[in-house]
């Protein structure tokens, strides 16, 4: 076994923390979330530090498990993907086991140590998946007693996945769809039992003319327009308790850790004036995405991710012009907002006609222009690391940003979003 520790500096000059961090969310059949597949990515920033394919793996691993995997995680179960260079190391000792599933791609060559010391982990608890399951070989037949989850990809011929998938149901392992895009392939996957749901088809806008918005959006809505104009707290106040739901909800949400209130809020006067107009704003803008309508209908997913990305263009917002309040708060609005097509199934241009904003978030939103704009996209290719990863570097360039800052202000992003979700559901 390989000590980890021999990772760490040394005459190759291992640099662990220029890599970027991706997560892909994974759904139960309900669209809840499940889990997320943790994706490390080397960042070729200068010269190559890191000389062989397990210490830019394992120490990397190594690395965001130290910064904190569980704040990567949260309630979810996270999924890495290992080769068998990285099963030899001692890298579980970083992680939380209880969170992680360890994935193995299906084309991974088998030794007889290599069984061993996946037959030893699993020994003390940790679990494992296969990914890239296409058919059966050597590597499944022989990991196959060891195997919790079972990763295919939706784009295999489906009469190859109508084969598959009641083989390994047989065998009473899960089933976990990947590459699912579109809500044809999450329809496929259903009729075919997956247990689970890994890709982003529930973050594409399916547009429907003449859509209305629900009862309780039209509140928070009109809510919204009194907040952002200078009606009077007492107005404020009123509109609030009109909807006794939305009053509720309001109370929990503006109650949560990710508010930093000093002091529990007990009543709607308190949160109105102890929160002020641009918090208020924001806090009506995560409860379009936690109406009760929408639970068990991508409402987790779609809350999750819009609040980690208002979060995080924030952040980064506040860490490239950190004397200007204002554009932290407007890349706020544009990283919530960014997916409001997808919550409404409304063309963006319809949603920015019935929300007044200003340019900038016009702009980035419908564009993809400006400075917000810019930080919109990386967010975007964050997302789709494994599609968008030779984006991310220029777009880091552009921000006069390391890929060490991004990583940081990720997991607080995360974390954040997190405590937000806790609470709204």
């Amino acid at each position: 076994m390989i000590d980890l520790s021999q990772h760490d500096a040394g005459p190759r000059n291992l640099r662990v923390r220029e890599f970027y961090l991706g997560r892909q969310p994974i759904l139960d059949r309900n669209q809840n979330l499940f889990g997320y597949e943790l994706l490390f990515r080397n960042a070729p920033v200068g010269p190559a530090h890191i000389t062989t394919e397990l210490s830019a793996t394992a120490a990397v691993i190594a690395h965001a498990s130290q910064l904190g995997m569980e704040r990567t995680v949260g309630d979810a179960l996270g999924f890495v993907n290992v080769d068998a260079d990285v099963i030899m190391t001692d890298i579980f000792a970083f992680l939380p086991r209880e969170k992680m599933v360890l994935e193995i791609c299906a084309t991974e060559p088998v030794t007889p140590l290599l069984l061993a010391r996946v037959e030893e982990l699993a020994g003390q608890g940790l679990r494992f998946a296969l990914a890239d399951v296409s058919g059966e070989n050597e590597t499944i037949v022989a990991l196959l007693p060891w195997i919790e989850y079972i990763k295919m990809d939706m784009r295999t011929p489906l009469s190859t996945l109508m084969k598959l998938a009641p083989r390994f149901r047989q065998q009473k392992k899960k089933l976990v769809a990947e590459k699912v895009e579109t809500r044809e392939d999450f329809k496929n996957a259903l009729d075919l039992e997956f247990d689970y749901f890994q890709g982003y088809y529930f973050s594409r806008p399916v547009i429907m003319s003449g859509k209305k918005l629900s009862p309780s959006q039209l509140a928070v809505m009109e809510l919204m327009t009194l907040v952002t104009s200078d009606a009077d707290n007492i107005d404020i106040e009123r509109a609030i308790k009109r909807d006794v739901s939305l009053a509720l909800n309001l109370l929990r949400l503006v109650n949560t850790p990710a508010v930093g209130a000093r002091q529990r809020i007990e009543s709607l006067s308190q949160a109105v004036t102890l929160l002020g107009r641009r918090q208020l704003q924001r806090w009506l803008q995560i409860m379009l995405y936690a109406e009760p309508s929408k639970r068990g209908h991508s409402m987790t997913p779609l809350l999750m991710l819009a609040t980690t990305r208002g979060r995080l263009l924030e952040l980064l917002a506040g860490k490239l012009r950190p004397s200007q309040r204002h554009v932290a708060d407007v890349a706020f609005t544009v990283g919530i907002m960014s997916l409001m097509d997808t919550l409404f199934g409304m063309p963006m241009a319809e949603i920015l006609a019935q929300i007044p904003v200003n340019d900038d978030v016009s702009q980035a939103l419908l564009a993809r222009d400006g400075f917000h704009g810019d930080l919109l996209k990386l967010a975007e290719c964050i997302e789709r690391i494994e599609e968008m990863d030779d984006h991310i570097v220029p777009a880091l360039r552009n921000l006069a940003m390391s890929a060490d800052e991004l990583v940081e202000l990720e997991l607080a992003a995360f974390e954040w979003s997190d405590n937000v979700v806790r609470y709204a559901l």
